[in-house]
């Protein structure tokens, strides 16, 4: 009777190792998962303390204060108008680069000329420079120009890496598409144009919403460019207006104030991000599919 109960309680090799290997790999995720919200987590703790209390080490403010919040719009600060710098900044990056990096990937991805591939690379290889290698030669052609303090000038630049971004994801995309779509569109009559317009582009919507919310967040986060190019407090974007803060309570250290801004810029991509997460693994996954 033992033997039997023993036997019958007793799991197979494979089963072991499988549940060890789910084990492990839920331990891993976890790990991962605190390693990445630890961050964010001591940011939003912190922006919630009081002034007095921006340095103490317990993992919950006592009491929860929104002080901080209050002094970043304060008038003086500025904040408000740097959100707002960030907004038109990003969403205008945005557009420019969906309209612009549509068409050049589907001309990339569906028509036939010679040095295709080359393009492409070139397309690729521009993202591969670093920012400040950028900097000083445009800040010299943007200061002859008279575009210092605009939002062109931030605008522009950024377009440098999010252009190659979107062309490379959504000529992925496009060519997993079936090309019969197009025939049977200019079979019914409709010019290579008006298949492009009418047929592939809402088939490519989740390409192109995720294309959308990367390079936002990207142009979003941008600080160098910004920081580089405007040296008028109005013009600031949020980023380059969080790292100028100098205390919105007179000489105080500016760390609560700073994590409540960090916090202000911050919710809303998580929220974009947390609404929208199975349309962006969509896209993302999409292209890969041939």
């Amino acid at each position: 009777m033992t033997a039997a109960v023993t036997s019958a309680t007793r799991r197979p090799p494979g089963t072991r190792r499988r549940t060890t290997g789910r084990v492990l790999t839920h331990v891993g995720v976890a790990v991962v998962v605190l390693y990445c919200l630890a961050p964010f987590y001591w940011m939003v703790v912190s922006a919630f303390r009081r002034p007095d209390d921006q340095f103490d080490n317990a993992p919950l403010p006592s009491p929860w204060s929104v002080r901080n919040f209050s002094a970043v719009f304060k008038p003086g600060v500025g904040f408000g108008r740097a959100l707002l710098n960030s907004v038109v900044v990003a969403g205008l990056t945005t557009v420019i680069t969906l309209l612009v990096g549509t068409v050049t990937a589907y001309a990339l991805a569906r028509l036939r000329f010679r040095f295709k591939n080359a393009v492409l690379g070139m397309v690729i290889a521009t993202s591969m420079f670093p920012g400040i290698s950028l900097i000083i030669p445009l800040l010299k052609l943007f200061s002859d120009i008279g575009w210092i303090n605009t939002y062109q000038a931030m605008i522009l630049p950024t377009l440098s890496f999010a252009l190659p971004l979107a062309v490379w994801n959504l000529t992925a995309f496009f060519r997993q598409m079936p090309f019969e779509l197009e025939q049977a569109a200019m079979v019914d009559g409709c010019t290579r144009g008006g298949a492009f317009r009418k047929i592939i582009i809402p088939l490519a919507a989740p390409g192109v919403f995720t294309t959308a919310i990367l390079t936002f967040i990207a142009a979003w986060n941008e600080f160098i460019i910004a920081l580089s190019m405007v040296n008028k407090k109005e013009m600031q974007t949020a980023t380059v207006s969080i790292s100028k803060f100098t205390g919105a309570y007179g000489f105080d250290q500016p760390f609560g104030t700073q994590m409540a801004a960090g916090v202000i810029v911050t919710v809303p991509l998580v929220i974009v991000v947390l609404i929208f997460q199975r349309r962006i693994i969509a896209g993302l996954s999409a292209g890969g599919v041939k």
